[in-house]
């Protein structure tokens, strides 16, 4: 049976609520998965609106009233906004709460086995924390109700993986994270992900933390004390890997297909480079034409992936928002969905 995603609709002043109905208006959508979202099925019919489309939004209240038909949408409806006062392109605390609800929700499904994966579209820290649920982002939120201590994010974006050591913490801080133990914790939870995304045997670059990988000690220990013996332990341990790989090769090296997953250091040494390639900007319109990225938490007894985009208020409501990595995200937790039943 094809398996059954729970598609969280995200901030609903964003642009999850229309990137969810165009994905979903793709017949092959269907053809690979069972979709479901949780949110407001009054929201769902805005958006379908928006973008006139000749779909039909069947709101439920158990996933197994889903009809899972190529032109309906099933919501499981949690009606969390006041539709008198919505506005598309506002922080607003009821849509925090909304967002953090759909999440919430989506969890307990999957948990339940309910569903075999979930979905993310983007909220907005600063509404989530002004309705009083007080995260970080959907990964804190995923660790906390699923009761998870280790857990890491992953990137993807075509030939690009990468995961990372530590993530939102100040720079300082990200140099004294880079320890052995961790560096070999993030590389087994990427190895294992790569096995799910169809790649039998994995290839991983770990990077180095300092300029040229430290040059032998002349910039910097952390490669020597800490990602060195990491790096041979795994290589012991039967893992291929390569490293420390200077961090500004490392990912060019991954685009052209040299590693079929890489390991940073920190938030931006692995986020700069895979937005620069799957974010792309048109100058002449002065707006984000498409971005195809998505975020993988690893780690955790589910599946989450999510788009790794924000909810671009600027543009929320206006119907020009892409799909390319709602449509991206619903095939990576297709195939790892896929890959988890059959193991």
């Amino acid at each position: 049976m094809k398996p059954i995603l729970a598609i969280t609709m995200g901030d609903p002043a964003g642009i999850g609520p229309e990137i969810i109905v165009r994905a979903l208006n793709h017949c092959e959508t269907y053809e690979q998965c069972r979709p479901i979202v949780t949110g407001d099925a009054a929201i769902m019919r805005q958006a379908v609106q928006l973008l006139g489309y000749n779909l039909h939004v069947n709101a439920v209240n158990n996933v197994a009233d889903a009809r899972f038909q190529y032109g309906t949408i099933d919501v499981y409806d949690l009606q969390c906004v006041d539709l008198s006062t919505f506005e598309f392109g506002k922080v607003q605390p009821q849509c925090g709460n909304a967002a953090f609800q759909y999440i919430k929700k989506a969890i307990e499904l999957a948990m339940a086995g309910e569903v075999d994966g979930t979905v993310t579209a983007p909220l907005n820290k600063e509404a989530l924390n002004l309705a009083g649920h007080h995260y970080d982002g959907h990964t804190e939120i995923y660790a906390t109700f699923t009761h998870t201590k280790k857990y890491a994010m992953m990137l993807a974006d075509e030939n690009i993986r990468v995961i990372h050591v530590s993530t939102h913490v100040p720079l300082r801080k990200a140099c004294d994270l880079v320890k052995k133990e961790r560096i070999i914790e993030v590389t087994e939870l990427i190895h294992d992900a790569c096995l799910q995304f169809g790649i039998e045997h994995p290839r991983i670059g770990i990077a180095g933390l300092n300029p040229h990988s430290s040059e032998n000690g002349m910039f910097g220990w952390e490669e020597a004390q800490e990602i060195i013996p990491a790096v041979e332990e795994l290589k012991a341990r039967g893992f291929d890997v390569d490293g420390p790989v200077p961090p500004d090769s490392i990912f060019a090296k991954a685009k052209c297909g040299k590693y079929d997953g890489c390991v940073a250091m920190y938030h931006d040494q692995g986020h700069i480079p895979l937005k620069v390639c799957a974010f792309n900007w048109n100058k002449e319109t002065g707006k984000m034409e498409s971005a195809k990225g998505v975020n993988i938490t690893l780690g955790l007894p589910i599946i989450r992936v999510s788009v790794d985009h924000g909810t671009a208020f600027d543009v929320a409501g206006k119907g020009i928002a892409s799909e390319d990595a709602m449509m991206l995200s619903i095939d990576y937790a297709t195939r790892m969905a896929k890959y988890k039943k059959s193991n």
